[in-house]
């Protein structure tokens, strides 16, 4: 989709600015590279339908970038992007990626030893290169080392969200292609794994070779790997491969089964069908010789004595075990959200104000909206301090009193220092309806004071909830070092709630640790982290997490009711 290229353009058109050191045009750049990344519609087909009017629509787009839009849509290009890539001929993205790497240490980078990406960098560390300038001392060198062999082990791998959205894109595209019935994502990401390597598609049409030569000349398509009557393998301009197989309607069921995985579930599922006297395999369920199932996935599971495993759990973690018993859980759904706890407002920096939010909030059907702004030690987020706190309360009483039928709860996302003591009053912090504590600092620390830092918050009588507990950044970053059975234990006892992150860069706690915490009886929340409305449109990605770990919806709190959610929360 063009909305996914574009978005990349303008994430670095981005990044070139911040090198430029102009100020809050990055800012409106990856605005609008995030709202297209969520769009539904190519802007394409908004642009032919509606013209300039309708881009100027999409929020944050403005006479500009609208025109930035429509020069890509034509030329395939923006002259802009094309000059900052000229002046700046190294790999910002790139470079730009390694944690603790931003725009003035690349440009040093580039500028002082022509550094132009990863591999030169890595050289000229071993080399010793770096050791000429100045503020790149031994313990720079490590992190920087560090951050890249992180990289090189992620390597070949997306966000679940671009993944999602571009196979959602994808697959409207197909479905417009006469004589398409079916099309499906299959494989990792339709289990929603954090981390998607390939897409796999699953389609079911009446002419497969019409749709295998529309699949192999999308736009965005740079090579071909394979082209057949029944499965087609492309690279796409961004870097990563689709995979396309085409089925007949009666095998569609099984072949949907098969290629949704994983490996190890389908092992388990071929020895049930075996010790029943079945065979199972892409092509359906056969008792001697004969089909007796495919054209339904749930056929499948049922033929054998199965209830059918929600795509999310089949990585043979138990689940083909409670599917046999018909023990499987009732896993929690979007729809059973109530409202949101951790998102934040233009006070600490975000894009849109408090009402705003609010506002998006209720048309997305929620009861009731937490705002909860960075508090004072974290600067460069314009943390609030006691009095703007107070402040921000007054102002929320205000704007609650014009709502109906919609509550703004007044929280803060407080700093957990080093010591495990936070970085706003207690005084104040028992004003909030709620306290969310998190680490955003020192992240190196050892594993005995890291986990004895946030123990400590744990049993501070304010703190209701902790945020990302393991400070992970996918593709950017592990988590820091922790004993995550000994602050669960603490949680515990306590009654302190744990958030599922729903930020895609994020997803934490990741879906092992959701389920331990489940078995332990602590309380969880899903929050979107939101630094802009449309950012509340996360949710649906901390809900995939949870499903992953086996939530069901008495595991999260933000499935309460408004009133029954205060009464907890006190």
């Amino acid at each position: 989709m063009a909305n996914q290229e574009l978005a990349k353009i303008f994430y670095e058109l981005a990044d070139f600015l911040d090198l430029e050191g102009i100020q809050f045009k990055p800012r409106a750049y990856r605005r609008v590279a995030f709202q297209l990344k969520l769009l539904e519609k190519d802007v394409e087909d908004i642009y032919k339908e509606e013209g300039l009017a309708g881009l100027k629509d999409i929020p944050g787009v403005g006479k500009n970038i609208a025109g930035e839009i429509v020069e890509y849509l034509e030329k395939g290009k923006i002259k802009k992007h094309q000059k900052y890539r000229k002046k700046h001929p190294f790999s910002v993205n790139e470079i730009m990626r390694i944690e603790g790497v931003g725009p003035k240490t690349a440009k040093i980078l580039f500028k002082k030893l022509k550094i132009k990406n990863i591999r030169e960098l890595e050289k000229a560390i071993k080399e010793g290169k770096l050791k000429k300038l100045s503020n790149f001392g031994p313990k720079k060198e490590k992190n920087i080392l560090e951050g890249i062999k992180f990289l090189k082990k992620e390597k070949g791998k997306m966000l679940l969200d671009s993944a999602f959205l571009s196979a959602e894109g994808l697959i409207r595209r197909m479905k417009k292609i006469k004589g398409v019935k079916k099309v499906v994502a299959c494989g990792s990401l339709r289990r929603r794994k954090e981390l998607i390597g390939d897409i796999d598609f699953l389609a079911s049409a009446d002419h497969s070779l019409k749709l295998m030569e529309k699949f192999c000349s999308f736009p965005e398509v740079v090579k071909i790997w394979n082209k057949g009557k029944t499965k087609s393998s492309v690279r796409l301009k961004s870097g990563f491969d689709l995979d396309l197989r085409v089925v007949p309607a009666k095998s569609f069921g099984s072949a949907l089964q098969y290629f949704t995985g994983s490996r190890k579930h389908n092992i388990k599922m071929r020895k049930i069908a075996g010790n029943k006297g079945f065979k199972l395999n892409e092509y359906g369920l056969f008792k001697k010789g004969k089909m007796v199932a495919g054209k339904k996935e749930k056929e499948i599971y049922s033929s054998l004595g199965m209830s059918l495993p929600p795509p999310e759990l089949r990585e043979d973690r138990g689940e083909v075990e409670a599917a046999l018993k018909d023990e499987l859980p009732c896993l929690v759904n979007l729809k059973e959200i109530k409202g949101d706890l951790h998102s934040h407002s233009d006070w600490d920096g975000g894009a849109d104000s408090i009402e705003e939010m609010a506002e998006k909030a209720k048309k997305l059907g929620y009861q009731y909206l937490g705002i909860s702004d960075h508090t004072k030690f974290l600067k460069i987020e314009k943390g609030l301090d006691e009095e703007k706190l107070l402040k921000q309360n007054k102002e929320i009483k205000r704007i609650n009193k014009k709502l109906k039928g919609f509550k703004i709860l007044h929280g803060c996302e407080a700093n957990i220092l080093n010591d495990g003591s936070l970085d706003i009053n207690d005084e104040i912090l028992a004003k909030m309806d709620y306290v969310i504590a998190g680490v955003h600092s020192s992240f190196k620390m050892s594993e005995e004071a890291m986990t004895e830092r946030i123990i400590r918050a744990v049993k501070n009588p304010h703190v209701k909830i902790i945020s990302h507990l393991t400070g992970r950044l996918l593709l950017k970053r592990d988590g820091y070092k922790l004993d995550i059975e000994k602050i669960f234990k603490t949680a515990e006892k306590e009654k302190v709630i744990l958030e599922i992150n729903a930020s895609p860069k994020r997803l934490d706690l990741n879906d092992f640790n959701v389920r331990e915490a489940i078995k332990r009886g602590i309380k969880l929340i899903i929050g979107s982290d939101a630094h802009q409305k449309s950012q509340l449109e996360l949710m649906k990605y901390g809900i995939f997490t949870a499903r992953r770990g086996w939530a069901e919806k008495k595991d999260i709190l933000n499935t309460l009711p408004l009133l029954k959610l205060i009464k907890f929360l006190k």
